[in-house]
Order: C-alpha cells, then structure tokens, then sequence
C-alpha cells in the first residue's frame, strides 16, 4: 500500500474535487469530476444522488470499473500565480462497496466532508461508494 507524505495527505484531504479517470475493457477513457473522501489510506467517492442521465450502476465509471479496475485520479490547485501550481497523481484500483463496515465508514466520512451529502441520505438510499487503493501517488508543486 502507498501513502503520500503528511503535506500531501493534508492537500488530498482538503480539497473539494478531483478528477477520476477510468477506461473501459478497451482502454477507452473516461473522466469525471467526483467529490471524495481521503483517510490516509483509501479514497472514497459515493455514487450520489445528483441529477444523472442513468442509475448509478449504469454509470460509465462504474461499467469500467467492472471491466478494468486501473483508475487514477488528479487533485489540483491553478493559481495565476504559476509559482503556487501543485498536482497530485493516484494511480490505484477502484472497487465498488455496496454495504459493510468500510462501505458504512466512507459514507460517514463523506457526510463529514460535505454538507450536501447529509441531505441526500445516503445511508438510507443504500449508495453505493468506489473504493479506490492507491498503488502509487505522484505529486508536483511545493507542498
């Protein structure tokens, strides 16, 4: 298992948004903006309740990571100071978790994060969440 130094866990678990990368059987690829979770080890993202085209397990990033379980996901800070740009790379495996005890600790920490998450009830809707174990974290930037 990897895990990013303490300024870049710090970053990873303030920031809003990321971006999630996944590719299909074919290596098609397809990315996503996601609000996650990190706890030092893995990061989570819940299948949520925003408006979408499909149900949540018809989601794109969801087939492909039924397909290949390979993602990565890029956190970010643009300034126009170019000085200040930093990026964190996470190449890792993305599992999904419908129930159980790490299924119910991501939706607490989601709950946590963000507000929004707490009034669409995720735990009584039983939302699915990605798992995603990192196996290497690149960074840039000062940090």
């Amino acid at each position: 298992m990897t895990q990013a130094s303490a300024s870049v866990a710090v970053f990873l678990s303030e920031a809003r948004v990321a971006r999630l990368a996944t590719a299909d059987q074919w290596r098609k690829p397809h990315v996503v903006p996601i609000c996650y979770v990190y706890d030092g080890r893995s990061f989570f993202t819940a299948l949520d309740r925003k408006p979408k085209k499909v149900p949540g397990h018809k989601l794109k990033r969801v087939r492909n990571i039924l397909e290949n379980q390979n993602v990565s996901l890029v956190v970010d800070e643009y300034d126009e100071d170019w000085s200040r740009l930093r990026y964190v790379i996470v190449n890792g495996k993305a599992t999904l978790l419908r129930s159980g005890a790490e299924h119910e600790k991501a939706i607490v920490l989601l709950n946590q994060k963000y507000a929004q998450y707490s009034k669409m009830r995720l735990t009584e809707l039983k939302t699915s969440v990605i798992k995603i174990q990192p196996h290497k974290i690149i960074s840039w930037g000062k940090f």
